[in-house]
């Protein structure tokens, strides 16, 4: 209990008196014990094993999800099914199927309102319910993504896979890294197929609970789902889509425990009007919890994140590095932004600029950011969003480390700390007393193997704290390979050390205004703004 006290929020730290995620406990912890988790790297991974758990559901099973993005024909494995046809044939046989889905923006704009659209009719069609959901702020999003499996009977099946993976284009790669072959149009330099990395959580046990709750809360928000304009309201009124969704039938049982892991389902609502009814003014639980984390972190701090944007957010993590002088960072980013044009691609640099200049003035030598490639030197877009911690605490989930995560869009991410100590040197890394955790080193370990071009159990991975050096010699052996005109095959290693290119000499007049507002808006109330706080 010590140990979870001590990385884990509680409920007066999580900061919301308005949900239901931490009452009836009677340990009055903000976080369940007993739960199973299971890390899926890559797209691939992730999507045969949800088909394998979708394909084994029977009517009165129930499916509830959340998406910032899906597309109705994406494959889950290359043999098929596809999203769309295997939710509504799920629907269709009496499974309970309902989603929620970000409304988006016209794909005149790169958005995604007409896939989104296009997965909800479909599945609506055969008997499911599937909404189109903007109950957010101005130029807001709902991004979590989620997938929740209840099974009435079958208890020990329940489960819930969230993370950072959503229901479309370009998320099917593995660790080879060729790319989806059903691609979305990205910066060139990432080629006709984007390499993608990514990854997701499969959740078993009583967290369970508490992800569904999440699912319930947006669902029974009584504000509109959508703002109608004319032309939107004319599209529904074609569609047929509601304004609200229909009551879910009363939730199951919480699931019995499953494994040694205790989880923290963890959040980001923004104040929002008309209010959320169970987050009226606001959850930053997500920017919470790892300020909280970070300010324990004693010799490593490992991140993999799309953007790792924000002063506010470098400025935690700058902190604890002048704080402790064995901290170390090491992160692992996108080489170039999805969109890299001129227009776009400076307002997706500035704020990284911004970040990684105050981490090196903080931290120097003991700071290390890289990009990865795969074997034929095409840059691999990272998507994934994780953070591991001295080996102990972990996150992942749908959130970037910058504000708009933090505090603009909806977010859903979860801790895990493992009860299980590993017995391999060094044992502590962050010599508090907490002990290397299986769980946490086990996915360093697997996504360090794969970005090195090593095996996990190779011993030169362990120690978490005295690695910069393998990743900086990783990273000048494929540079070597870059400048030698690439030939012979690739160094087993797959990353670079990450430069970020400037933004054009006189543009920061309309680049930072455009990165504030529309990039990396700021969800806080004004008061939380001007006292710093999350």
């Amino acid at each position: 209990m010590t140990a979870l006290s001590s990385w884990f929020l509680t409920p007066k730290e999580r900061g919301n008196p308005d949900t239901e995620i931490d009452a009836g406990r009677p340990d009055g912890t903000a976080w369940t014990q007993g739960n199973l988790v299971r890390p899926l790297v890559h797209g691939a991974s992730y999507y045969r094993r949800l088909r394998q758990v979708l394909l084994a559901l029977t009517p009165g099973d129930r499916v509830h999800f959340t998406d910032w993005r899906g597309d109705r024909d994406e494959l889950l494995a290359p043999e098929g099914p596809a999203v769309g046809d295997l939710l509504a044939e799920l629907a269709h046989r009496g499974v309970l199927v309902r989603g929620l889905v970000w409304r988006s923006h016209p794909s005149l704009l790169s958005f995604s309102e007409a896939a989104n659209r296009h997965l909800g009719a479909e599945v609506n069609r055969r008997g499911g319910e599937v909404l189109l959901d903007e109950r957010v702020r101005p130029f807001g999003s709902h991004h979590q993504k989620l997938v929740l499996i209840r099974r009435p009977g079958h208890g020990d099946d329940d489960r819930a896979f969230v993370g950072g993976i959503d229901l479309c284009h370009s998320r099917r790669d593995d660790a080879e890294h060729r790319g989806d072959p059903q691609p979305q149009p990205m910066a060139r330099q990432y080629g006709p197929r984007p390499p993608w990395h990514d990854l997701q959580l499969e959740v078993q046990g009583p967290a369970v609970a508490d992800l569904e709750l999440c699912f319930r809360e947006r669902w029974a928000d009584p504000a509109p789902l959508d703002r109608r304009t004319p032309w939107r309201a004319a599209l529904a009124r074609l569609a047929r889509e509601p304004r609200h969704p229909r009551p879910l039938p009363p939730p199951l049982p919480t699931p019995l425990p499953a494994g040694p892991h205790a989880v923290q389902v963890l959040r980001t609502y923004p104040p929002r009007r008309p209010t959320y009814p169970f987050a009226r003014q606001g959850e930053r639980s997500i920017a919470r919890a790892l300020i909280k984390a970070v300010r324990r972190a004693r010799s490593l701090i490992y991140v993999e994140d799309q953007y790792l944007w924000s002063e506010e957010v470098a400025a935690i993590l700058a902190a604890q590095l002048r704080r402790v002088p064995t901290l170390q960072v090491i992160a692992v980013v996108p080489r170039l932004p999805d969109t890299d044009g001129p227009l776009t691609g400076p307002p997706n640099r500035i704020g990284q600029l911004v970040a990684l200049h105050r981490l090196q003035q903080a931290g120097g030598e003991r700071v290390g950011v890289f990009d990865p490639e795969n074997r034929r030197g095409c840059p691999v877009y990272v998507h994934a969003k994780v953070c591991i911690i001295d080996d102990v605490w972990v996150v992942s989930g749908s959130d970037n480390m910058n504000r708009r995560s933090w505090t603009h869009d909806s977010e859903l991410s979860c801790a895990v700390l493992d009860a299980t100590l590993d017995p391999r040197p060094p044992t502590d890394p962050g010599g508090q007393g907490d002990g290397a955790r299986v769980f946490a080193r086990s996915l360093r370990l697997q996504l360090w193997a794969e970005h090195l071009g090593r095996a996990p159990d190779d011993p030169a991975l362990l120690h978490p704290g005295a690695s910069l050096g393998l990743w900086r010699a990783t990273a000048a052996s494929v540079a070597a390979w870059h400048a030698g005109g690439r030939r012979g095959p690739h160094p087993e290693g797959r990353i670079l050390v990450h430069h970020p290119a400037p933004i054009p000499w006189g543009s920061a007049w309309w680049v930072r205004p455009l990165y504030r507002t529309l990039y990396d808006p700021d969800g806080r109330t004004a008061r939380d703004r001007r006292a710093h706080r999350f």
